[in-house]
């Protein structure tokens, strides 16, 4: 018998100072059985940095031929594809052939070795932004979860700082590409 996804309800408050961006949402995460708490939150994480209307989480790891997050118009376009993790540059290859904006998050402690790694592969690849998380602080991520949580997100610079009820965390972020 396969195992179902485990649902989570969020309440984000969001707050992007770098984009004057101050929003509310009611999300619905489905956490894939082969998915980490971890990675899970990176996509809420994703969601709030890329924040649109129009932005919405894929069916992810459950279909191998879409993002973990994405932007799709109303024509059923793909503006922005939103990946998580340590993606091939065929993958990221595909991605951009499919949408004309793709960002790439890694994170975790392997991540510094994946992108010593693929850095020059990503370097030829056209409208291709590519962040990483700090790996210590992601790490604690999993503090946050909660079958329903209200979490408050405030985005300035390259800093995501986040509350729910009285614990508080803060998680780095910076640009490799």
């Amino acid at each position: 018998m396969a195992h179902k996804p485990t649902i989570y309800k969020v309440e984000l408050q969001l707050v992007d100072m770098n984009r004057d961006i101050y929003t509310s949402c009611k999300l619905t995460i489905a956490q894939h059985p082969s998915e980490t708490q971890e990675r899970m939150m990176i996509r809420l994480m994703v969601f709030g940095l890329n924040y649109h209307e129009d932005l919405q989480f894929s069916r992810g790891l459950s279909a191998t031929d879409e993002p973990d997050v994405w932007e799709c118009g109303l024509d059923g376009q793909i503006n922005h594809w939103i990946e998580v993790g340590q993606a091939t540059p065929e993958r990221i290859r595909k991605a951009v052939s499919r949408s004309p904006k793709v960002s790439l998050y890694a994170f975790g402690r392997e991540s510094d070795v994946w992108w010593a790694r693929a850095q020059d592969a990503f370097k030829d690849l056209p409208r291709v932004d590519v962040w990483q998380f700090n790996a210590e602080q992601s790490a604690k991520l999993p503090d946050l979860v909660g079958r329903t949580v209200s979490i408050t997100m405030t985005i300035t610079d390259n800093e995501i700082f986040l509350n729910r009820d009285d614990l508080q965390l803060t998680l780095g972020f910076k640009q490799l590409l």
